[in-house]
């Protein structure tokens, strides 16, 4: 098997420069194996601890994992063995195949594969039990770090293993998606692009070929020159077709990779042609352009040579695009951002992102089936200015994505149904009103809402200025989400807004200990109860001691506040990056919460407070 697996030396990663450490220790992942190496002890990743709540949150493990790390389980464990390459993704007892494909189809591209994946890491000299890998959520890189400890069942791996029982590096980038998501259940179900934009921080593209555009080849062609990654697949009718041979060496129910595309002069006429790749490495196509076929002798040998064409059992073939579409069902498109190609790519994308939130009374004002509310969503304008070359439009990709879901599956907060539309801009105007939307439909839309972790299409539309409106189907349902564009030539969005001002008293500061109120005790002794050792809280903790609090408090019309609303709280007061709150900033909220503004006698006062995604009634 053909292996990418080269000198790590040779590669440089931006993401290793860029990516933000996110450990609760503030510690990037050198420093800590330098810690763990001066001590001689090896590295337990408290934030993602060996025990059951890393493992399932709906469930109890059915049989008796034990957490080992590889030296446990082998006698000569290895990151890497002999190169990556996709046979070190086996799945084991986790529905994650959608994650495993992602990872398979990444082994073939090399730059993103080390980005992912620093190669500089061993169990040999330096090894200090932590290791580290590079994956993208929300519009930057992130650097996970995890200790080795897997779990294990009868000394062998319960999840995704490698072919050879002492190479670990699939096992281990498995662990930090799970410890990224919150726990490996959380992993369970998922689409393939999901995960391929995890690990490339692009935006995804999915044709059937029966129903794609007429223009079809332009788009994966114009898509290899920018340096995406392609795929293509035959579907299956039942399981018992999974990787079943057709008559044309094709193989169903299996992904395959587009590499490269090309026209050629044959018989007359322009004859376009896509090479096609079966990661297996072996099982070709043996219909018209295969390695061995007649009408490779009808074209010159200079053709022949630009082309590469070899007859080698190499798992890679050429193809008429005819004959691609007619046995080909699905084509799915990974387009890259620019820091992620190489220096010699000609085309690159354009790329602009916006992050917002639809906040339940404020901007989540849901589809254009609820006119009264939906205007109140965010609505960002996209400027194009420049045409494609040699055309009298402008393409783009427009991608909604929701934040954070998958992760929030514990407190049950699920996919939204989510889309948006794209209405002319009439004029320089802060924002569009719900008049506008009475006598104006949209210029283009989203196909359909759908319960995706993201909607992204492609469009072409005349220059101008136009609003982008993200919503969600139903209104206010709450949820962060980013928008993303990538487009041919250079253009600008920025968010049409209306300006909100509330001018708040400065809270007074909580009471030192030996002043505190009963409530404040109260306050004080919950918290430590749900902190637990690090005597901070996260999301969901917060969650759980603010409504406490809510409950017994008596001036204050909100008795419960959403995880959304806590996620905002901690992103607004947590000084350490770490994304959770300690217990001084926690005080300081809940005096904050508890005081409000000045009690009025004669009227009831309603605030709305954008920074805090909540609504209030002080009285």
């Amino acid at each position: 098997m053909p292996s990418i697996y080269r000198d790590p030396s040779q590669f440089e990663s931006n993401a290793q420069k860029t990516a933000r450490i996110i450990h609760s220790s503030g510690k990037s992942y050198e420093q800590l194996r330098k810690d763990c190496l001066s001590k001689g002890v090896l590295f337990e990743d408290t934030d993602f601890p060996a025990n059951d709540a890393s493992l399932f949150y709906s469930e109890k493990p059915k049989v008796p994992f034990v957490w080992k790390r590889p030296k446990e389980i082998v006698a000569d464990p290895e990151f890497i063995v002999g190169g990556i390459s996709r046979t070190d993704v086996c799945q084991g007892d986790l529905g994650d195949c959608w994650l495993l494909a992602a990872i398979a189809s990444l082994t073939l591209n090399e730059k993103i594969l080390h980005k992912v994946v620093p190669p500089d890491q061993t169990f040999g000299p330096g090894y200090a039990g932590i290791f580290h890998f590079q994956l993208w959520q929300h519009n930057e890189w992130l650097d996970v770090v995890i200790d080795d400890r897997l779990p294990t069942f009868r000394n062998r791996l319960v999840f995704v293993h490698s072919a050879d029982l002492n190479e670990f590096w699939s096992a281990l980038l498995e662990k930090a998606y799970a410890k990224l998501n919150g726990s490996y259940e959380a992993l369970k179900g998922g689409s393939t692009l999901e995960a391929m934009e995890d690990f490339t921080g692009g935006v995804t593209e999915t044709y059937e070929s029966k129903s794609a555009p007429s223009n079809l080849f332009e788009i994966l062609d114009k898509a290899l020159k920018k340096g995406s990654m392609l795929g293509c697949s035959v579907e299956i009718t039942s399981s018992a077709e999974t990787e079943a041979k057709t008559p044309q060496g094709l193989v169903k129910g299996h992904a395959y990779s587009i590499t490269g595309s090309d026209t050629v002069h044959f018989k007359g006429q322009k004859k376009n042609l896509v090479r096609i790749r079966n990661p297996w490495g072996q099982v070709e196509w043996n219909g018209a352009w295969s390695d061995n076929s007649s009408e490779w002798n009808t074209i010159s040998a200079a053709e022949r040579n630009r082309l590469c064409q070899k007859s080698l059992d190499d798992g890679e073939f050429w193809m008429a695009f005819e004959d691609f579409k007619r046995y080909f069902d699905k084509i799915e498109i990974c387009n890259l951002t620019p820091d992620d190609l190489d220096e010699d790519t000609t085309h690159k994308w354009e790329v602009m992102v916006h992050e917002g939130s639809w906040i339940r009374g404020s901007t989540a004002g849901g589809c254009r089936n609820f006119l009264e509310t939906f205007w109140t969503n965010p609505q960002i304008k996209l400027s194009l200015k420049e045409e494609d070359e040699g055309q009298k439009e402008c393409t783009f990709i427009a991608a909604l994505m929701q934040k954070n879901r998958r992760k929030l599956r514990k407190v049950g907060a699920d996919l939204l149904t989510v889309g948006y539309a794209i209405y002319q801009c009439p004029g320089p105007q802060s924002s569009l009103q719900k008049d506008f939307f009475k006598f104006n439909g949209s210029k283009a839309k989203s196909k359909t809402y759908v319960n995706l972790r993201e909607v992204s299409q492609r469009f072409k539309l005349p220059p101008g200025d136009y609003v982008i409106i993200p919503t969600t189907f139903e209104p206010h349902q709450e949820a962060d989400f980013c928008l993303r564009i990538f487009s041919e030539k250079k253009a600008n969005i920025k968010e049409l807004d209306g300006e909100i001002n509330v001018n708040l008293p400065d809270p007074p500061k909580p009471n030192p200990p030996q002043k505190e109120t009963n409530e404040e005790k109260q306050f004080r002794s919950l918290f430590e109860q749900i902190s637990g050792q690090d005597l901070e809280v996260t999301a969901e903790e917060l969650q759980y001691v603010l409504n406490a609090v809510l409950q017994r408090t008596k001036n204050i019309k909100c008795k419960e506040l959403s995880l959304l609303s806590c996620s905002h709280i901690i992103s607004l007061m947590d000084t350490s990056g770490n994304g959770k709150l300690g217990s001084m900033s926690l005080r300081y909220f809940g005096t904050n919460l508890r005081t409000g503004l000045v009690p009025l006698s004669s009227m009831t006062q309603t605030i709305q407070a954008p920074c805090l995604h909540m609504n209030f009634v002080w009285l």
